[in-house]
């Protein structure tokens, strides 16, 4: 079979065959290549051809490495609501050349899946990867924050024209475009319940294929203990939105000190409450939202209570986590985050908001505790009672690491990847 990837980052085995550095996002996706590039070259299913937008030197590129083709495309990934119609070109050119016979997309939140769809024009043959829901994460962009703090726009927001209220719009456009994807494909692959359903709701003829993801390799080794980690610590993968509701766990921290003073949050990602790596001072990179953070973090004296630890590398990641007493997902809307499968996979006690996909990922009272998203008290609750009770919190991470262990076995999806290949080539 000849398959023609769309990805929305150069895959690090491009990046490193030229010495090149590499997106630590989409860790997923290199696990998958990962597992298909293990095979022998005589023994592979898939002839493979990857597109990945690149710099304009090898935008035109085309090159083979280990039996893989790879070709660059140019697309601003900064402005990802903007859509490019001589992208189109460019895909016929890679059409032509490589001859597919299914084109498979991973992800709907950039404009390319929407040109690639346009261009190749064989639907049953176009196999789109739900990633998150743009329509969804639209109408929940705001997560509660005040209205004062949705409308208002800093130094930086002007100058960026990057409001909280543009950023919620430009969502509305990528959700345009994804709704125009979804109804130009035959075929979707998705992992939840709640992936299932928007899915139907835009295109109920398009065929729905239960995938689950392989993630990054590391995550597949070592396991969270108790012992090494550092007492009443949180982790949050991610808190540069409104969406990832970093807000509503600094508003639940003044009630989970009150019964551990020793509580401690670190919160990986973009540094949006403080100078970070930047040359730049803060008011000139100063965000609403990250204004409206340091706000609760100083009328709540949380200043000593939380650390940014910034982007982490995959192997930076993993020992966030296995140096933390809890994963806490605090999403409000997710339909099936990495960072918490990855959290599952280490065996992590996990505390998360019941939204979108997440129930379908993880099970509450056995693998995990939930609570009601943007409830701050059931945050608070939830994250005591895991500490108060250290063997059921632990029992709860051996559960999900089993869990993990089954829905993101590397060998498992690849077969299950192949298997629906050959129907969408069979038609069956």
């Amino acid at each position: 079979m000849k398959v023609l990837w769309l990805c929305n980052i150069m895959l690090p085995a491009y990046a490193r065959a030229h010495n090149q550095e590499f997106s630590v996002r989409e860790g997923w996706l290199s696990g998958c290549f990962d597992r298909i590039n293990k095979e022998p070259l005589a023994d592979r299913e898939i002839e493979l051809g990857v597109c990945f937008p690149a710099t304009s030197e090898i935008a035109s590129s085309k090159e083979v490495i280990d039996g893989v083709t790879y070709y660059g495309f140019t697309e601003d990934l900064n402005h990802p609501e903007v859509y490019d119609g001589t992208i189109e070109n460019r895909f016929r050119e890679i059409l032509d050349d490589f001859n597919p016979d299914i084109v498979h997309i991973f992800g709907t939140e950039f404009p390319h899946t929407l040109a690639m769809l346009r261009s190749f024009g064989t639907p049953d043959r176009a196999l789109v990867g739900i990633q998150g829901v743009c329509t969804r994460i639209a109408e929940e962009y705001m997560a509660g924050i005040p209205e004062e703090v949705q409308k208002s726009a800093t130094l930086r927001d002007r100058l960026k024209d990057d409001s909280l209220m543009q950023q919620q719009e430009k969502y509305r456009v990528r959700a345009e475009h994804e709704r125009e994807s979804i109804l130009l494909t035959g075929n979707v692959t998705g992992r939840t319940a709640f992936d299932k359903e928007e899915v139907a709701k835009i295109n109920p003829e398009a065929r729905y294929f239960a995938m689950n993801e392989t993630m990054r390799p590391s995550f597949y080794q070592d396991k969270w203990e108790e012992k090494n980690a550092q007492p009443h610590s949180i982790f949050l993968s991610q808190g540069d939105y409104p969406l990832k509701g970093f807000h509503f766990v600094l508003e639940a921290m003044p009630l989970i000190l009150e019964k551990y003073p020793d509580a401690h949050l670190y919160v990986a990602g973009n540094n949006i409450i403080g100078k970070g790596q930047s040359k730049y001072p803060y008011f000139l990179r100063a965000s609403a939202y990250g204004k409206y953070l340091k706000s609760i973090i100083a009328a709540n004296k949380l200043k000593k209570k939380v650390t940014m630890v910034g982007m982490l590398s995959e192997e930076e990641m993993k020992q966030r986590m296995l140096d933390s007493s809890l994963f806490v997902c605090a999403s409000v809307v997710e339909n099936s985050p990495n960072s918490l499968a990855e959290a599952m996979l280490l065996g992590m006690p996990i505390v998360a908001s019941r939204v979108g996909g997440v129930p379908s990922m993880i099970q509450a009272n056995k693998e995990c505790s939930f609570f009601e998203s943007g409830d701050v008290q059931s945050l608070a609750d939830a994250v005591v009672q895991m500490w108060d009770e250290p063997v059921i919190s632990g029992v709860y991470g051996d559960n999900a690491r089993k869990h993990a262990q089954l829905s993101h076995d590397p060998d498992a999806n690849y077969k299950r990847l192949i298997q629906i290949y050959k129907q969408i080539i069979d038609q069956k």
